[in-house]
């Protein structure tokens, strides 16, 4: 890959679902991507989560494919790597820290990692790149400690909302309702431990049936248990360890809509527009820096 190509390069932070969204609507418009991602990631929708290939290797969702790759590749030989993953697949870097945004110079740095609050990514340390988070946390305008968009990530009549100045609604903390259900459809840890499930995402359960444990570190196996009746829609994996309270899985209470388990959502597709409408703004210079 050419130094012009390099400039092209875009990294995006986080391969959850809602990441994955963007992602995808980036990969299939032609830019050259790489995703970083932490360690031991925690995406609960994990069948349209592209973070799965730190530890599967790969991993697909829909038509886009994504292969874990390492440091050290990067560094040896950043060119022709990314010209190599830009024809075939997207490359994901473990990379929590960015530490590759210093030496890969990338023309945009979009944050998708979406913890509702700022672990980093602003224009200081972005290294001259365009910067675009999603979601809460992060704060629109001319200072260095803040980025050059915002893409606002409630549910609403305002959900994909570019925003040049301020920040995205705050963090309710109530998930958004399905079928009149809102705090009923997540489920938390009821313990530190490690967690494990007792049914699959993709299973229809019945309310208080078991759909999971935590096993804490006394040997205790502590059940959690479906307070709804519906589909499970995210679970985490096996043997990830959680504190108390840790977001472990979801439940649609919609038994019809297994195919939203496999394929990625309208919220995501949303925001991955909006993404990409910035993205574009920046490369033509339309509209650059506009208010909403």
């Amino acid at each position: 890959m050419t130094e012009e190509k390099h400039a092209r390069l875009i990294i995006v932070r986080g391969g959850g679902d809602i990441a994955t969204g963007t992602i995808a609507r980036l990969y299939r418009a032609g830019f050259p991507l790489l995703v970083l991602e932490t360690e031991k990631p925690s995406a609960i929708r994990r069948q349209v989560s592209l973070s799965e290939a730190v530890y599967d290797g790969e991993a697909q969702v829909e038509d886009i494919r994504a292969r874990r790759i390492g440091m050290d590749e990067i560094r040896e030989d950043a060119g022709r790597i990314l010209d190599y993953y830009h024809r075939e697949l997207v490359p994901v870097l473990v990379d929590p820290g960015a530490r590759s945004v210093q030496f890969l110079h990338p023309d945009i740095v979009v944050d998708a990692i979406l913890v509702k609050k700022n672990t980093g990514t602003c224009r200081k340390t972005a290294c001259g790149a365009y910067t675009i988070a999603l979601g809460p946390g992060f704060t629109a305008g001319a200072g260095g400690n803040c980025v050059d968009a915002v893409i606002e990530t409630m549910r609403g009549h305002t959900l994909g909302r570019i925003i040049h100045e301020g920040g995205a609604i705050p963090d309710t903390a109530v998930p958004g309702a399905i079928c009149g259900f809102t705090k009923e459809r997540v489920y938390h840890a009821p313990a530190e431990g490690c967690f494990y499930s007792v049914r699959r995402i993709g299973d229809v359960v019945r309310k208080d049936e078991p759909i999971a444990y935590v096993e804490t570190a006394a040997g205790e196996k502590i059940l959690i248990r479906a307070k709804i009746a519906g589909l499970i829609r995210g679970m985490l994996r096996d043997g990830f360890p959680v504190t108390a309270g840790f977001k472990t899985a979801d439940i649609d209470p919609r038994e019809s809509e297994l195919s939203n388990c496999y394929t990625i959502s309208d919220k995501a597709r949303c925001i991955a527009g909006s993404v990409l409408e910035e993205v574009c703004a920046r490369r033509n210079r339309v509209g650059y820096g506009r208010k909403y």
